[in-house]
């Protein structure tokens, strides 16, 4: 989650993307042999974190298979933070870094197929954010106690902002991670999936370890550090575990009830819950949220909407807490199914974004859930492509949570039928499951299941700024409609009022002509609540 309706900081999403693409943007976002020759299978971490020095020290042992004979690999580390020494069979690796990327060399050729080890020992002070989740990095704070309570967001940033990482999205440990980390005494450390103990280290220290079962994406890897309070509960054998300040239990144990039917609704909707055996956890932190696998970062004060206001300027917004449901909905689209480059986060964000309205439609109904989507239309700039640029490390527009939500519902609507969209949603959401993908084979899925060619749809709404056009003309009492697009060829149902009566034509790109009478266009009406579309009448 990294979107703000604010014209500021709007303002500096506009800004960073539009810096020029460097060698480090190259060396994080590429795909070079170094990366593509091994395939991670799991991170164990294990770190001790510094309040008051703001600093971390420990070490990252990585698992990996080779898929190519090679001799050399990138791992990927901020240039802030220090490489102490990299451990292959006992002895020093030689590595050579370049920006973020620290290139290992091994004394003798890895073979394909082999699996194979390394311990990265690091340290560091990582990067502080000034206005997290908007900018990556640590938050280290204090609660009203005066203790300390630890933070981080590195979406899009880059996970090695502060661990030593493969830092790529289109690599997770397949067999997931350990996740240790040291605090002082007196404080938690709570990360992703299950807590499996902790020991006092007898120096002032304890470590808490967490055990993640699943693949996981590298962002999504965190630590959160407080005097925390623990409620537990459950919904149909998940486990839902809250971690919050002490002085916020009793708030938090009446404001997260909402979590139950959340779940009930999205599993009807999307599928089992993905992540199971690590459990669904809010934590609250020092910051608005973050979608944190098995561990959603929560910090929204307790209170319905979006800090307290409602996105969509439309009342619905404040039935609900915008981060636990947003957040959470991630669970499905950006952890379980996930883009392979950065530059398809709409894959993300627009699905997660329309879980919103999945929820409004499952406990208010459908009215609601449309006014709740169409009122997002005022967040939208129209301002670049939503999707960004590949191999890069950048992102698109911010657009990709509220065009992108409304992209959907017009699809929604050109299947016209409630029952196939469903299921067609359900069989996306279970379909690639847990998988890396792209534009392509989200757009060759609704196409397929739909049995509608949706390409030109979809690269309308992600690939250009301005939205369909219908373009309503009256010529001898007779109305003419065509749609005016950036895709040639283009073709979308849409569905007219025409003398207070509903019919749907199937508009192009050419002049076609309704052979009933109309005596103006004063009496034709788009029904723009199902479709994200202009109207020029002329």
């Amino acid at each position: 989650m990294k979107f703000t309706f604010t014209f500021f900081l709007l303002i500096i999403i506009h800004s960073l993307s539009a810096q020029n693409i460097t060698r480090r943007d190259s060396l994080q976002g590429g795909l070079r042999i170094e990366r593509t020759c091994f395939d991670v299978q799991r991170y164990d971490l294990n770190i001790t974190i510094n309040p008051n020095k703001k600093h971390i020290k420990g070490y990252n042992d990585m698992t990996f298979n080779v898929v190519n004979n090679t001799s050399r690999i990138q791992l990927d580390l901020f240039e802030n933070m220090q490489v102490d020494s990299i451990i292959y069979n006992n002895k020093k690796l030689v590595y050579n870094r370049d920006n973020g990327a620290v290139f290992i060399t091994f004394p003798d050729e890895l073979k394909k197929g082999n699996k194979e080890k390394l311990r990265f020992y690091y340290n560091g002070n990582p990067i502080i954010a000034h206005n997290a989740p908007w900018d990556g990095g640590f938050v280290f704070s204090k609660d009203t106690q005066g203790k300390p309570w630890i933070g981080v967001a590195v979406q899009g940033t880059g996970a090695s902002l502060w661990y030593p990482v493969k830092d790529h999205q289109t690599d997770e440990p397949d067999n997931g991670a350990s996740i240790k980390v040291a605090v002082p005494n007196g404080l938690m450390n709570v990360s992703n999936g299950r807590f499996i103990g902790s020991k006092n280290l007898n120096n002032g220290y304890t470590r808490w370890d967490w055990e993640v079962i699943n693949p996981i994406n590298n962002y999504d890897i965190t630590v959160n550090i407080a005097d925390y309070a623990h409620i537990h509960d459950n919904i149909n054998g998940l486990d839902l575990d809250y971690y919050i300040l002490k002085k916020n239990k009793k708030k938090a144990q009446k404001h997260f009830k909402e979590v139950k039917p959340m779940i009930e609704c999205f599993e009807s909707k999307f599928g089992k819950y993905p992540f199971y055996e690590d459990g669904y956890k809010l934590v609250e932190t020092p910051y608005l949220g973050m979608e944190h696998q098995s561990a959603v970062a929560y910090g929204n004060g307790f209170r319905k909407g979006y800090q307290g206001t409602d996105l969509s300027f439309s009342g619905v917004g404040m039935l609900f807490d915008y981060i636990t449901i947003h957040e959470s909905g991630h669970e499905w689209f950006g952890n379980s199914i996930t883009s392979k480059d950065v530059a398809d986060m709409w894959i993300h964000e627009s699905f997660t974004t329309y879980s919103e309205t999945v929820y409004v439609e499952c406990r208010y109904g459908y009215d609601k859930a449309m006014k709740y989507v169409n009122g997002q239309r005022m967040n939208i700039l129209n301002d670049k492509p939503i999707i960004g640029i590949f191999g890069v490390n950048r992102e698109g527009s911010s657009d990709m949570y509220f065009k992108g939500t409304l992209m959907l519902n017009t699809i929604r609507h050109i299947v016209n039928d409630d029952d196939k969209w469903w299921a067609m949603l359900l069989k996306y959401s279970e379909t690639y499951r847990k998988q890396i993908i792209d534009s392509k084979t989200v757009i060759d899925f609704f196409s397929k299941e739909s049995g509608i060619n949706l390409t030109p749809v979809f690269n309308q709404y992600l690939r250009y700024t301005s939205i369909p056009t219908l373009q309503l003309r009256i010529d001898n009492n007779k109305l003419e409609y065509r749609w005016k697009t950036d895709v040639k060829n283009f073709t979308m149902p849409v569905d007219l009022i025409i003398n207070k009566k509903e019919i749907r034509v199937e508009a192009t790109n050419n002049w076609q002509v309704i052979n009933s009478k109309i005596k103006s266009l004063n009496n034709v009406e788009a029904l723009k609540n199902r479709f994200y579309i202009k109207v020029e009448k002329l």
